[in-house]
């Protein structure tokens, strides 16, 4: 057995250590220099100026109110948690009543709600080119205005190539779905199979706290993976359940959160009073 040849500090050990207080003479400041201002006066704005851009905040405001609206609702919809499809969910979708449902769903559809300011915007485009050439048509336009016409050409040869990008990009987003879903699959299946070992190749009893110490750092490493790669997670939150306040700070005060919880768990292996082969063999898997 190998003695540790330090005394064991569970949650000190990756604080950081106050720098030395160096008393050092002070050095002579540099000369002053006199800095004049030039303040240029300026007429005060008038009531017709700030009225004017009053009113070009409000167009802008209003003009924003729907793609907002759409962003806050996409938004909502991607932190909803999405749970993988079981036997009775399949029945539920080839349902022959699942047309209805979805026309019935479609309004709080996210896809559908994120085609809505473009739609709006090119939707007033076409209404302001048919209105102009109608106007011209009806000759309530200068003879000199011309009718705006464009061939369809371009639209029909692009057509197959667009349809095939969409297709395209759907196979690769189910794809990236399901690599990520592997990948955190290892990532789970490894940590268990890391804190199984730990539970029974750990059996001194003097090594009992470190070992419920490296049975949280094992436990919070996963959630703390899940708070690194998702966006707007609340780490705070899901760690303060599984590590003590003072591991949490470090934690929280570290530029790569995994990163920090796997210097954890290297230093507690260091400190368990193991013999080298017996680490190496605790080691290998949470490498792999």
């Amino acid at each position: 057995m190998i003695l540790p040849t330090k005394p064991i500090k569970l949650y000190s050990n990756f604080t950081p250590k106050p720098f030395l207080n160096l008393h050092l003479p002070a050095l002579p400041s540099k000369p002053r220099t006199i800095s004049f201002q030039i303040l240029c006066c300026s007429d005060p704005p008038t009531p017709s100026s700030s009225s004017s851009s009053s009113s070009s905040q409000t167009l802008v405001s209003i003009l924003r109110a729907i793609p907002d609206w759409a962003d806050q609702v996409k938004e909502r919809g991607m932190r909803q948690n999405r749970v993988l499809y079981s036997h009775e969910k399949w029945v539920h979708h080839r349902s022959s009543l699942r047309h209805v449902r979805h026309l019935l769903s479609s309004l709080s559809s996210r896809v559908i709600l994120s085609l809505v300011p473009p739609v709006i915007v090119f939707t007033l485009v076409a209404v302001v080119i048919a209105s102009y050439n109608s106007a011209v048509l009806e000759n309530w336009l200068p003879e000199f205005f011309p009718v705006l016409r464009a061939s369809s050409l371009p639209y029909q040869l692009t057509a197959p190539a667009l349809a095939l990008l969409l297709v395209f990009r759907t196979e690769a987003s189910y794809s990236r779905f399901e690599e990520g879903r592997k990948a955190w699959t290892k990532v789970v299946s490894g940590t268990n199979d890391f804190a199984r070992q730990v539970i029974a190749g750990v059996a001194n009893s003097s090594d009992a706290p470190l070992k419920n110490a490296l049975l949280q750092y094992i436990m919070a490493f996963p959630v703390a993976l899940k708070c690194h790669v998702i966006y707007g997670s609340d780490i705070q939150r899901d760690l303060h359940n599984l590590l003590e306040l003072d591991d949490l700070s470090v934690v929280l005060n570290s530029k790569h959160r995994p990163r920090c919880i796997i210097e954890f768990i290297s230093q507690t292996l260091q400190l368990l009073r193991l013999e080298e082969s017996r680490r190496n063999t605790l080691v290998n898997p949470f490498l792999d």
